[in-house]
């Protein structure tokens, strides 16, 4: 039996200079990410695209709901197969392809953990577990790009 459940968000813009969206460079790209009960996020568009370049873009975004996603499950399948893990670090790369009219999409990202467990005797099972976590992840599953791994595992006691 499938579950459903739901997800509010509120996103306002607060890049009005005075004259709204008189011309593409009267208005700043500046948003605001707003979730009952939880702090705020300032956002902006890339600063490619003319946003600050200081704050969270749609495609930062994205790329770390997927690298959080997934490290959540890993660490979950690793609890549940007694594989202690001592750290956890991730710096996804993800490719966003722009064509000629404006629009573009991603074209895949790669996850690069590196992990540190307590016993080097699972090491195998650590690896491997990074498989399964990319088959449970609610982001990657929603996306129609490849997401690759390129874990680095070592053992705390190696």
């Amino acid at each position: 039996m499938s579950k459903n459940h739901l997800y509010k968000t509120r996103v306002t813009w607060t890049g009005n200079k005075g004259s709204g969206t008189m011309d593409y460079r009267s208005y700043d790209r500046d948003y605001m990410i707003s979730i009952d009960g939880k702090i705020d996020i300032p956002g902006s568009s890339d600063s490619i695209f003319l946003g600050d370049k200081s704050k969270y873009n749609p495609e930062d975004l994205l790329l770390a709901s997927v690298s959080s996603c997934h490290m959540l499950w890993y660490l979950h399948l690793c609890s549940k197969n007694e594989v202690v893990v001592i750290e956890y670090k991730d710096e996804a790369v993800g490719m966003m392809e722009e064509v000629e009219d404006g629009s573009g999409k991603f074209k895949e990202i790669t996850l690069f953990p590196k992990v540190i467990i307590a016993d080097k005797a699972h090491l195998s099972l650590a690896q491997s577990l990074h498989k399964e976590a990319n088959k449970m992840c609610f982001i990657a599953n929603s996306l129609n790009f490849p997401i690759e791994h390129k874990p680095e595992i070592k053992a705390e006691n190696a």
